[in-house]
């Protein structure tokens, strides 16, 4: 079976300018991959029709689908349409079908029909129209010379209604696609390239349709298995199987699949023994609880957190003792497992986490550089703290340790032992 390949254009000088976050293009990548649709480019280019004509022919080309996403507007800096008339030598006439609709569309709303509005309806004679029923600009279909087109609004919401619920089903319909089928092993605590040496055997062996990716983010590697075939089932089974031949191998890095996330897992687990957790905070600033409380449901297993940048927090909340603080330091295993301890006791919860370190860009000695950082988790059976040695930068800082104190508490939620050092980690109990 043909593979079917995939190119998106967005178009819009915003974007080039970094005035918006293209999501377009992601967002459609995902979408055709599940309909066996493979995306193998993304480009971006401003309101030029001369740039838009270069980047369609260089497409038309490579590609059997080509979308573009922009420039369908009212305005007279839209000319998206203006353009494929020009690229496919045809030229704008009103079209009664998308007239009625636009016209609708206005009537309903009570508000009065302008021409640039009436222009909405105004299509390239070789297009198929595409009803947006979430908004005034038109979707467009052209089929020219093996090659199919289809040029989308920009903006996500219209665009995202427009696929789903029509351009989907016409891809579906006009291409035979093969299935493709992804699964991810969300792993943490171990680097890209020791994964990929603990794996090596197995990855090499893997059959010819089943590829694998490596995605690293902030502690965490995504292990992407992607199947490509005739039968979905099949493929799924596949690669089952090839998850449950290198499990073994991985398990202690392993704490989900697909679209978990961490703080998801914890969240489960905490549910499951139905504990409630409280978190103490310095160095993160209130970022663990955020995250925590991202998901909905969140109040039947977090009671709430302390976010205790001062020592005198530290001593008054959280009941640090001020010796501990004279002693070692805010930075430092006591200070971090006094936290840990103080905030579940003074919350009332089953299970207190802490965050205590130098995040940067300053604030770092020679004894205590920038990215010294330690966590900590307690319960009424004890207190486990580790030390993180992390970088110079604030943000991965302060998100990296997010994710490694909340494995810290899967851990203890699943009474694991500690894991064998990483190589950016230096684990303490």
């Amino acid at each position: 079976m043909k593979s079917i390949q995939a190119e998106i254009i967005t178009i819009g000088d915003e974007i080039l300018f970094g005035q918006i976050t293209d999501t377009n293009t992601q967002w459609i990548s995902a979408e055709l991959t599940k309909i066996g649709i493979r995306t193998i480019r993304k480009s971006s280019v401003g309101d030029k029709q001369e740039a838009i004509l270069d980047i369609l022919e260089e497409a038309t080309g490579r590609a059997d689908l080509v979308i573009l996403t922009g420039g369908l507007g009212p305005t007279k800096d839209d000319i998206t349409k203006q353009t494929l008339c020009r690229y496919f030598n045809t030229e704008l006439e009103i079209n009664p079908e998308a007239l009625a609709f636009v016209t609708a569309f206005f009537e309903r709303r009570g508000r009065p029909m302008t021409e640039l509005n009436r222009m909405q309806a105004a299509l390239p004679t070789n297009c198929t129209y595409v009803p947006n029923e979430w908004g005034t600009a038109p979707g467009m279909w052209f089929d020219e010379n093996g090659t199919i087109y289809v040029s989308l609004p920009g903006v996500p919401f219209e665009m995202k209604n427009l696929m789903q619920y029509k351009v989907i089903p016409m891809l579906q319909k006009h291409f035979e696609t093969p299935a493709i089928v992804h699964r991810m092993i969300r792993t943490i605590g171990i680097g890209e390239s020791f994964l990929a040496e603990k794996i090596e055997t197995w990855e090499d062996a893997l059959p010819e349709h089943i590829r694998l990716a490596y995605l690293p983010h902030f502690g965490q590697v995504r292990l992407r298995l992607t199947a490509t075939g005739t039968e979905t089932v099949r493929l799924n089974e596949e690669i089952r199987e090839q998850i449950d031949k290198i499990l073994p191998t991985i398990r202690p890095y392993v704490f989900g699949y697909d679209e978990e996330e961490i703080e998801m897992v914890t969240a489960r687990l905490l549910a499951e023994r139905n504990w409630m957790l409280a978190t103490a905070e310095s160095c993160t600033g209130g970022f663990v609880a955020s995250q925590i409380t991202k998901y909905s449901g969140s109040s039947k297993y977090f009671v709430g957190g302390i976010v205790s940048y001062s020592n005198t927090v530290k001593v008054s909340q959280l009941g640090v003792r001020p010796e501990t603080l004279d002693q070692f330091g805010a930075v430092s295993e006591e200070t971090v497992r006094e936290m840990a301890e103080g905030v579940r006791k003074a919350l009332g919860a089953h299970v207190g986490i802490a965050t205590s370190g130098i995040a940067g860009p300053d604030g770092g000695t020679p004894e205590k550089p920038v990215g010294t950082i330690w966590i900590a988790c307690s319960t009424e059976d004890g207190t486990v703290a580790r030390l993180l040695r992390l970088g110079p930068y604030r943000e991965q800082n302060i998100q990296l340790t997010s994710v490694y104190v909340m494995n810290l508490l899967r851990q203890v939620l699943l009474e694991e032992v500690p894991m064998e050092l990483d190589f950016n980690i230096k684990w303490k109990k």
